[in-house]
Parts: C-alpha cells; sequence; structure tokens
C-alpha cells in the first residue's frame, strides 16, 4: 500500500484561493504579491497566511461562497486521482488553503480522495472574521504526513508527496518520493522528479509510485 499527498492550490489546480478571495473584495494584487513571498521562502507561511487573511476581513458569507466555486482541478487531476483510488493508493490533500475550496473543485469532478487536512476562515454574522484556523497554519505538512502513514500503517518511504510551493517543503523531505509541480525555485532541488503536467504526474505516480510499491 501506498500514500499520495497531493498539495492542492499550484498543484492540484492551478486556482490560488485567496487571490479568487480577494477578487471579491479589491485586494488580490497584494494578495498575490504575498502569496508569491511565501512560496519562495522569503516570508514565513504561517505569517503570509495570517495577512492574506486579515485582508478579507469583513468579506460577505455570499462572496466567499462564489470565490470558492470558482476554484477548479487542472485538466487530467481527477483522472489521476481516480487511478490511484481504483488502484487501492490513498489518497490525501494536505493544504494550506481552505477546506470549502478543496470540497467544491473535488465535487466538480465528482471525485474524492481519502483525506483532506485543509484550514478554515471563520464568519460571524455572515462575514469573514479575517482570522484563519487549522491544522496547517504553525503545523507543518510533514508531521500531517507522518500521521497519515501511522494511521494507513504505511513506513514514510512508503508514501508519495507533490507540491510546489516552500510550505510544501517539510513533506517532500520526508516522503519516500518527493514530486515537484512546476516547482519554486527554492523548492525543485529537494525534489526527486519535476513533472509540469497532469500527464506527466499521472506517468511518475502510476508507473513509478504505484507499480513499484506493488
Amino acid at each position: 500500500m501506498t500514500v499520495v499527498a497531493f498539495d492542492f492550490d499550484g498543484t492540484l489546480s492551478d486556482s490560488e484561493m485567496t487571490v479568487l478571495l480577494g477578487n471579491r473584495c479589491g485586494v488580490a494584487e497584494e494578495m498575490a504579491e504575498i502569496t508569491e513571498r511565501a512560496m519562495n521562502d522569503e516570508i514565513g507561511y504561517a505569517e503570509s497566511l495570517r495577512e492574506r487573511a486579515a485582508l478579507l476581513e469583513d468579506l460577505p458569507r455570499a462572496d466567499a461562497r462564489a470565490a470558492f466555486e470558482e476554484v477548479v482541478l487542472r485538466p487530467g487531476a481527477a483522472d489521476l486521482i481516480e487511478t490511484l483510488n481504483d488502484a487501492g493508493v490513498t489518497t490525501a490533500i494536505l493544504t494550506g488553503g481552505f477546506e470549502r475550496g478543496v470540497a467544491a473543485a473535488l465535487e466538480r469532478e465528482d471525485v474524492s480522495v481519502d483525506h483532506v487536512v485543509a484550514n478554515r476562515l471563520p464568519m460571524e454574522n455572515d462575514r469573514l472574521t479575517g482570522a484563519v484556523e487549522g491544522p496547517l497554519i504553525e503545523g507543518t505538512k510533514d508531521d500531517a504526513l507522518e500521521d497519515l502513514a501511522s494511521d494507513v500503517g504505511v513506513a514514510l518511504e512508503e508514501t508519495v508527496a507533490i507540491g510546489d510551493g516552500a510550505n510544501d517543503l517539510p513533506m517532500l523531505e520526508v516522503a519516500g518520493l518527493a514530486v515537484g509541480f512546476e516547482p519554486k525555485p527554492a523548492v525543485e532541488p529537494h525534489c526527486d522528479v519535476v513533472v509540469t503536467t497532469m500527464a506527466e504526474a499521472h506517468e511518475t505516480l502510476v508507473d513509478e509510485a504505484v507499480l513499484e510499491s506493488r
């Protein structure tokens, strides 16, 4: 058995949830700048996430819901997940993004994963508070991957992680196979394999990770 853990924003999806939310209140450019600094390891991820969430304070629930409905999977991502699921692989999404956006994208493609570890944007009076909650703010993806591997009885050496940004580095460094999806410059040296399309990811994950583990 193998665990394949995906990052979401920038990997399974080319959407950036905080930017989509920022578009709804006119702060998308500020969001994108903070995100880029974080993905290039120029600013701590927790700090960057809190800064971005603060910019969303008072965004109405309806606007937040509409933004999450814009989150989509990359072409071929749903097929890859389904292939891994059919092969008996435990699939997971470990993301600093938000549960509602992940759920909306998966539901649109009628596909599911076994585990989702993500953050949340709390609301009061039908508006975002400007805060952020969840396990992947201060917590890191290596801990999440280790917990997942333990839960399903798999050694870390049997896991695969795929991501693109600096906050993915912890899980890429502990996984048995580290796959970079168009990785940032600070991330690429830590990847065993680099892919730029879901077709390439399919070949790597299915042909190498799955078949070799059987």
